[in-house]
């Protein structure tokens, strides 16, 4: 897997995957909509922790600045 997410928006992913998580047991993680945010918390948490966002590939997206080259 080629790193798609920038340190930023990795950082704001942890702290939506936050927010969920608390957000889905404070509304009852045993209704719907705490089941979805646990879910949405749980996926905002992998892709920040790895780097890569699936949906990024498939829109040819990338926030990862590129590297600079040593060749000018």
């Amino acid at each position: 897997m080629v790193r798609n997410e920038s340190t930023a928006d990795r950082i704001i992913r942890l702290v939506v995957a936050v927010v969920a998580v608390v957000v889905a047991f404070t509304v009852g993680a045993g209704s719907a909509l705490g089941i979805v945010l646990l879910v949405v918390g749980a996926v905002m948490l992998v892709t920040a922790a790895v780097g890569f966002c699936p949906l990024y590939r498939v829109f040819g997206l990338s926030t990862c600045p590129m590297p600079k080259s040593s060749v000018h």
